[in-house]
């Protein structure tokens, strides 16, 4: 793609469909990035939260989602104002915002499997997920996030010079895909990522599923919350995997219409970018007892404060006055 067709991709000709886009992004996107940011601050402050795995992974989600709608949003406005970037500088920022994109589905197949152990393994839970083993499954994520973004950066300085890094162009990931082979494989390794991360998925609803219908009274109660804890998961990664879907449909669509195919990818943009990653962390924040409860705690600005003091009685302050 070059750079001419990949602005004309980028913006289109239409310049109220590209106010509307723009300005329906920002609609969506602040409120989103306010609520995960204090959903990240309420389990910043909070101690028990900061101690338990589950807490623990579904803070690396809030901080990766907020980066990326950040990221997504300065990438928008750069295209509603026609700001063209040096690829010196595109190339880091995609390279992030890819690693971010990553983060939620991986960070989301470890929740699972962290419900997994706790249900159907709960002896060994406290031994496979401590706080310490947590952080080396979170640092192992992210690494992971920057892994592939990195191996097409280095596959990209071996085809390109270095006038190809002073050019001036918008910020996306293509910047870094010049060889088709590259696309094609780049296109492969995602969709096979996504499958084995819905594998993962399966099997532990299914494990799941099996010891709900043993269990009994208060471990059938368990386990079912753990259902559908897991239902939500599943759901935001059959989103995420329509994302990778979106450019194959894109591309067929181009191939008959232009103006289109602008829509069909903005709708995919808002739909599987922003509100998918938006919705179902913040389902799962409220419908957590322990999560609710501290966000409740710091919404109604402490008042819900149970005080440690005594209160006197009333004949005491009697006594007192006598």
């Amino acid at each position: 793609m070059n750079d001419s067709s990949g602005e004309k991709l980028l913006r289109g000709n239409d310049k109220m469909r590209l106010n509307i886009t723009t300005s329906l992004v920002q609609i969506l996107i602040w409120p989103f990035i306010s609520i995960n940011l204090f959903m990240y601050f309420v389990f910043h402050r909070k101690q028990a939260l900061r101690t338990e795995p589950r807490y623990l992974l579904f803070a690396q989600t809030l901080l990766a989602d907020s980066a990326l709608f950040l990221m997504t949003n300065f990438v928008v406005i750069t295209i509603h104002i026609h700001w063209l970037l040096p690829i010196s500088f595109c190339i880091p920022f995609v390279i992030v915002m890819h690693a971010v994109t990553q983060v939620s589905p991986l960070i989301i197949t470890a929740m699972c499997l962290e419900r997994y152990v706790a249900i159907c393994m709960p002896l060994r839970h406290v031994n496979i997920f401590s706080p310490i083993r947590t952080s080396i499954v979170i640092a192992l994520v992210w690494f992971l996030s920057f892994l592939k973004p990195f191996i097409d950066f280095f596959i990209m300085l071996s085809v390109v010079s270095q006038s190809y890094f002073i050019r001036l162009n918008f910020c996306y990931y293509e910047i870094m895909l010049l060889a088709k082979w590259h696309m094609v494989m780049r296109g492969n390794l995602v969709i096979m990522n996504y499958v084995a991360i819905l594998l993962v998925i399966l099997f532990c609803y299914g494990s799941i599923f099996r010891v709900a219908q043993r269990a009994s009274g208060t471990d059938k109660k368990a386990a079912a919350k753990g259902q559908r804890t897991l239902l939500l998961h599943l759901l935001q990664i059959l989103l995420c995997t329509l994302e990778i879907f979106g450019p194959y449909i894109e591309a067929r669509v181009l191939a008959i219409d232009f103006d289109t195919f602008l829509i069909v990818r903005y709708f995919n943009f808002l739909a599987f970018t922003i509100v998918s990653r938006a919705v179902i962390p913040l389902i799962y924040g409220f419908r957590d007892e322990t999560f609710y409860a501290a966000i409740k705690y710091y919404t109604q600005c402490k008042n819900n404060h149970v005080s440690t003091h005594k209160q006197p009685m009333p004949n005491e302050k009697q006594r007192g006055t006598k």
